[in-house]
């Protein structure tokens, strides 16, 4: 067992000692801290063995493994006097910072997220010789941090016709959920997952203001929701409503009903209504008429 021990500590000297003839080497942090929302820095150095070196080169960071991690950020150089330029940017957010030909492939990362929390992997390739490339192996581990948030905030009604009060929050380390209010004594609930915890505050019965405060060791964070119950009248109060409308109703429909009552009075009774009668001509009057155009005529004698 000890002669086993013995010749896997040769055989790893002697890669060692392979690596460091053959010049290559990757040099990272094995950890890096961001802020939720802002920018960070992945720093990456390596060396090779060619003392000078003018024609393409590569540079690589890719994810989650070595060799065959996705690919966020990518580059190429033709020339020692040409910039690295960029082929693959996931999201546009990566951005090389340091210079190849010197060296350095360290990069940006703008607008941290939770998923870029990751382990990061640098590598560098020059054309022409098929083992003319190196990746580091351990990579950098990325935590985040952030202070609290709140997310959601809300109150609700349960089936059995209840309310509760809800609070959503995010943070890393993940906050602690404190609720207060109108009456303390709510019992509550907390759930949590990865970087998110909820706290509910259930059976609420008193009117106000209810307070959702996270805190962790990055800040503190408050939101709040108002909670009103509507008090129904009782049932007297909803007869005499009812009748009261009713009665204002009948009244109004008699106003209506005796305005257009003298509405109609002042019609029949207008000038219109009051047109002469026609005057009736008197017999004599007829007869002198007739017997004025007729000329002379005699009257008969008896």
């Amino acid at each position: 067992m000890k002669g086993l021990g013995l010749l896997l500590g040769c055989l790893l000297c002697i890669f060692k000692k392979g690596l460091q003839f053959n010049g290559w080497s990757i040099k990272v942090p094995s950890d890096a801290t961001g802020e939720i929302g802002k920018s960070i820095v992945l720093p990456c150095t390596f060396t090779h063995p060619h003392k000078t070196f003018d024609r393409t080169l590569t540079a690589i960071w890719r994810i989650k493994e070595p060799y065959n991690g996705t690919v966020v950020f990518k580059c190429v150089a033709h020339s020692s006097s040409e910039l690295c330029k960029t082929a693959t940017s996931y999201k546009n957010r990566y951005k090389l910072l340091g210079n190849p030909r010197h060296n350095n492939l360290s990069i940006k990362i703008d607008n941290l997220t939770w998923s870029d929390s990751n382990r990061y992997f640098c590598r560098v390739e020059f054309s022409g010789d098929l083992h003319d490339k190196y990746e580091g192996r351990t990579g950098i581990r990325l935590h985040l941090i952030a202070a609290p948030r709140i997310i959601n905030i809300t109150v609700s009604s349960n089936e059995d016709h209840t309310f509760k009060a809800r609070c959503t929050a995010d943070g890393e380390p993940l906050p602690s959920l404190t609720w207060t209010g109108p009456l303390s004594s709510n019992s509550s609930s907390v759930t949590s997952m990865n970087h998110q915890i909820t706290k509910e505050l259930h059976h609420l019965t008193h009117d106000g203001k209810y307070v959702c405060t996270a805190e962790n060791s990055h800040g503190r964070a408050e939101g709040a929701v108002y909670f009103y119950k509507f008090k129904g009248a009782n049932s007297n109060s909803i007869l005499i409503l009812i009748c009261i409308a009713l009665g204002v109703k009948a009244l109004m429909l008699l106003a209506i009903a005796g305005i257009g009552l003298l509405w109609k009075g002042d019609c029949f009774s207008g000038p219109g209504s009051l047109s002469r009668q026609p005057i009736q001509d008197s017999t004599y009057e007829n007869l002198d008429r007739r017997n004025n155009g007729g000329g002379s005529q005699s009257l008969p004698t008896h």
